[in-house]
């Protein structure tokens, strides 16, 4: 369980140098969580509706929350192609946190994150709570969310992230399964680092929740300009250090918040703006995992 202690030090001061592709002072990945359908529902059994990550719906109570489950709905009807169409002219590539079971109520998302070669990291099968499960049941929802997400994309998801948080048992978990590259399931770095599990080594692509369109539906946010102004300072500072210390951008979207005109207008001018800048690698975490395999292998000891 070594992977479970806590670690205060990482890098220290001097962190490797990544050595991205063509010497880029910054690598940028733009993640799409496509997750709606996957949210409990009565219709699919649950207690209640959710209701996080909307614009507030009328509250939680014993019967259906009609408006935010249309809230929900919103993401997979326009905000899905709104951000994707934006990505498109900009030839920017995204990965997607793809929940399984959103996939399923929406094959063409599937097959459009497919045609537009995203990757896609495993989002989990639907909005469950990891801390509820057995670890039997976690396992058994790990193995559902891979064989789902692989019957529409034709290969496997190799990378996880959990919808809520994950448990002390997800990281073996995953390492029992097989066939992953990475999880990011980690918000405590700004570059890749290797862990061991159960003997193995493993790689954790650490994720943002500070560079994610999730302030916009707190009230720390309430403009795209607010969207665009706290990116565009996180990237400046971090393509500023790379001219000595490179390092990884995550931005985080959800397309049932910045997929709506007045925010998606703060992300389209964030788009812009990276692109006026030279050195910067704008690639999937799939890039960014083989490439840390490839040019920082895990050194056992």
């Amino acid at each position: 369980m070594s992977h479970l202690r806590r670690d205060f030090v990482g890098y220290g001061p001097v962190p490797p140098d990544p050595h991205w592709p063509g010497g880029a002072r910054l690598a940028l990945n733009i993640v799409l969580n496509y997750e709606e359908g996957s949210e409990p529902s009565i219709p699919d059994g649950d207690a209640a509706s959710e209701s996080g990550l909307t614009e507030g719906g009328s509250g939680a109570f014993s019967d259906r929350d009609l408006a935010a489950e249309s809230m929900f709905e919103y993401g997979s009807r326009v905000g899905i192609w709104r951000v994707m169409r934006m990505l498109r002219e900009r030839e920017m590539t995204a990965t997607v946190f793809a929940c399984a079971l959103a996939f399923d109520r929406n094959p063409a998302v599937a097959r459009a994150v497919r045609d537009a070669g995203y990757d896609v990291c495993s989002h989990g099968r639907r909005w469950v709570r990891h801390q509820t499960l057995s670890e039997e049941q976690e396992a058994e929802e790990i193995r559902a969310a891979v064989a789902s997400i692989a019957s529409h994309m034709d290969e496997r998801p190799v990378g996880w992230y959990c919808r809520y948080a994950p448990t002390i048992h997800t990281r073996r978990l995953l390492v029992a399964h097989g066939g992953f590259l990475y999880d990011s399931d980690a918000y405590n770095d700004e570059l890749p680092y290797w862990v061991e599990v159960d003997g193995k080594s493993h790689l954790v692509i650490p994720y943002s929740l500070a560079t994610n369109d999730a302030k916009l539906s707190r009230g720390a946010m309430a403009t795209g300009d607010d969207f665009f102004a706290y990116l565009r300072d996180t990237f400046d500072v971090l393509y500023d250090e790379g001219a000595t210390q490179p390092k990884m951008m995550s931005v985080g979207l959800h397309l049932r918040l910045v997929g709506h005109p007045g925010r998606a207008a703060g992300l389209a001018r964030f788009f812009d703006y990276v692109a006026k800048h030279r050195d910067v690698w704008v690639c999937r975490r799939l890039d960014i995992a083989k490439h840390w395999y490839a040019t920082h292998p895990a050194q056992r000891g």
